[in-house]
């Protein structure tokens, strides 16, 4: 099995995810996507060739390849859905025969899906794998969008060189999502722009490879930012200087993960609600009803600026 490996670089973490309905699994495969400014681009039409099987592990990515792949690629997502932790998931059977027959599989990484990686590599060894992370690192590389343009950049060149029939194809879809990409790139540089130096906190680190782009200043306590990222409870002295900090509103705006489960968490956020410190709520997949990656990263940043008094 090759790998070729998109860098990402962070601290790692293990995120709790919160049990809000059965795991989905997407069996059948996925060739379209739609946003709410209407239907993925179609490209130059019918594939010229014969369609590559691309089994992507999360929908994080899923949705993103699609576009990509459009109707040369048919993309089957292993995981969807905010139901169940990436790094606890247990793949049925029939994923492993779902991912015997992929081409081209596109992983996370990062030990956030390493089920996929194992799955891959028995069911699927002849298949080149694109992985996000490059290491041991922040795991949630899709809130870096230096991360997304480099693993669109790697799926098409490898549908490319799978296809070659359709490299033109594959070339003008690029195209279009690189335009599509504009207003999500342009928020993230107005918010910087208009709110230098503001800070955060945040109850876990899903959001801070986005918070970097966007200029935020970390101010979330050492000890507690360590313990989140080993995925264990903070010291109580680490508890304290959180709620102190919101008490003082020593930070401009909370991040709070609306899928970590959990008391402190939510002890976070009511301490700064009660503060009058503004909470923001991310989510560590696509929402359910919620649209593409796009529109579901566009509605955070949204939601960032209108805190920072940016409109985006």
């Amino acid at each position: 099995m090759k790998t070729v490996i998109v860098t990402a670089v962070a601290f790692g973490t293990r995120l709790r995810l919160a049990a809000l309905a059965a795991a989905l699994t997407l069996p059948a495969a996925l060739t379209a996507c739609t946003t709410d400014d209407g239907p993925a681009p179609a490209g130059r039409g019918d594939c010229p060739t014969d369609p590559v099987a691309v089994v992507v592990s999360l929908d994080q990515w899923g949705d993103i390849v699609a576009r990509l792949g459009g109707s040369c690629a048919t993309v089957t997502t292993l995981l969807a859905g905010s139901a169940a932790d990436p790094h606890d998931f247990e793949p049925p059977p029939a994923d492993a025969v779902r991912m015997s027959g992929a081409q081209l599989v596109v992983l996370n990484g990062g030990n956030y899906d390493e089920w996929a990686a194992k799955l891959a590599a028995t069911s699927a060894p002849g298949a080149p794998v694109i992985s996000a992370v490059a290491q041991d690192g922040n795991p949630h590389v899709w809130y870096d969008p230096t991360a997304v343009t480099r693993v669109a950049d790697a799926v098409t060149a490898r549908l490319a060189e799978l296809a070659p029939g359709a490299a033109d194809y594959f070339a003008e879809r690029h195209g279009v999502f690189a335009q599509q990409l504009t207003p999500y790139t342009a928020a993230i540089a107005k918010i910087k722009a208009g709110a230098p130096g503001r800070s955060y906190a945040a109850t876990e680190p899903v959001f801070d490879p986005m918070a970097e782009q966007l200029g935020l200043v970390d101010r979330t306590p050492a000890g507690y930012r360590a313990a989140a990222a080993r995925d264990s409870d903070p010291a109580p002295a680490d508890l304290s200087a959180f709620l102190r900090l919101l008490s003082d509103r020593g930070v401009d705006l909370l991040i709070f993960n609306t899928q970590t489960q959990g008391a402190l968490p939510a002890q976070l956020r009511d301490a700064a609600r009660a503060a009058g410190v503004p909470v923001v709520e991310v989510t560590e997949t696509i929402p359910p009803g919620t649209g593409s990656f796009l529109d579901w990263q566009l509605g955070q940043l949204r939601a960032v600026g209108e805190v920072l008094g940016v409109a985006v």
